[in-house]
């Protein structure tokens, strides 16, 4: 008799496409190769100084112990302040859980929410991690689509066609990785009434809630229906806001016996964050916030950059993206699946982009752009030649 060792619930389950192809691109730049790198999840600037030196005092005043599951509580309370001023109401320090990364956060959210004969609603494209976040709580998705034409607005029509009675919770993402598309207040509006109709529990995705360009401004589901607080779970972070990707500190708002689950299961797996890095995340929320915008500011330069260029491009089509530091490019004119075009791009060309299909789109490839302007230009300038040379 031959024992199985893998359970039957990772069957299926593959590594994350963006840390794939980001591991390829490394190796390529480790090689020498002069590589134009559009795939990165992360911005490229680096942490605030204000946020270092308080990491390196925690070190000093030697906060390097456990602390609390759910985080320290200045740190819990500073983010149900933040949360509580930006969302018009009131938040305590005990319904916030600090986790490992805001994907941390949303892992434990679906492992407490769902039973095994749950449906979690998503919309695609999605971030590549949702579905198999939804397939280990057990659950099941159900993809309902945005089309490009709308501008990747959900249809709360195709949302409702989807409820069943399984239905238990709907993924918010606004604005979205891939596609930087906010949800407009009138489409929030219309979810959060069905959330409250069907008794759906709303997890809202507000990992990019300040990385947003004028005029768009940010808005989060409780904005638009504050009773629906009872059934919501916000997530959020401060590594794409403060720059902190690799200092590993998401978060996640709820319900108090949301949360209390949440801190229940994190006691048994991950325990505390990285107590160092709850501090200096505390300085980040606490701290002055000048450095978000000016980072926001040079992210609009280069988007326009990008995205304008892209638009030159033949077989190239692309929204302009209201928030994030991602474009997203069709490119189903050029005849083949996003992923062969982004290996052909990475092999041929040295650019390094994040192809669809992790997203629920092969006719879409994700471009960042957390790069360098020299590098957009160089990047536009290495597709012209190349769609040439094809033929395109």
């Amino acid at each position: 008799m031959t024992t199985q060792l893998v359970a039957d619930r990772l069957r299926g389950l593959e590594n994350s496409p963006t840390l794939a192809l980001a591991a390829k691109a490394k190796a390529l730049l480790k090689a020498g190769k002069p590589l134009i790198d559009f795939g990165a999840g992360e911005p490229d600037f680096p942490t605030p100084e204000a946020i270092k030196r308080a990491a390196i005092q925690a070190i000093e005043q030697n906060h390097t112990r456990y602390t609390p599951v759910g985080g320290i509580e200045d740190l819990r309370q500073a983010i149900a302040t933040q949360l509580s001023q930006r969302l018009g109401m009131r938040y305590e320090s005990s319904q916030v859980l600090v986790s490992c990364g805001a994907k941390h956060a949303l892992y434990n959210a679906l492992q407490v929410i769902c039973q095994p004969t749950d449906e979690v609603i998503v919309l695609k494209p999605y971030w590549v991690s949702y579905l198999p976040f939804v397939q280990l709580a057990g659950a099941k998705a159900v993809v309902v689509e945005t089309h490009e034409a709308e501008h990747f607005h959900p249809d709360p029509d195709a949302i409702q066609a989807a409820v069943t009675k399984q239905t238990k919770a709907i993924i918010l993402n606004s604005p979205s990785n891939p596609t930087g598309m906010l949800i407009d207040r009138a489409r929030l509006k219309a979810i959060a009434r069905l959330a409250q109709e069907y008794q759906l529990v709303v997890i809202s995705d507000e990992i990019y809630d300040q990385l947003i360009f004028p005029p768009n401004q940010p808005c989060s589901i409780l904005q638009v229906e504050a009773p629906l607080a009872g059934q919501t779970v916000v997530v959020n972070g401060v590594s794409k806001t403060y720059r902190m990707t690799g200092w590993r500190i998401g978060y996640a708002v709820g319900p108090q016996v949301l949360i209390d689950a949440m801190i229940t299961l994190q006691s048994h797996s991950t325990s505390n964050p990285t107590s160092i890095s709850q501090y200096a995340a505390l300085a980040a929320i606490t701290g002055d916030q000048h450095e978000v915008k000016t980072m926001v500011n040079e992210f609009q330069r280069r988007r326009d950059r990008l995205v304008n260029g892209l638009n030159q491009l033949p077989g190239l089509s692309c929204l302009m993206p209201q928030g994030t530091f991602y474009a997203w490019c069709h490119i189903s004119r050029l005849g083949k699946p996003a992923a062969v075009i982004a290996r052909r791009w990475l092999d041929e060309a040295f650019i390094a982009t994040v192809p669809g299909e992790g997203f629920g789109s092969p006719d879409d490839i994700r471009f960042s752009f957390a790069t360098s302007l020299e590098a957009i230009e160089e990047g536009l300038a290495r597709l012209a030649r190349w769609l040439k040379n094809n033929g395109v």
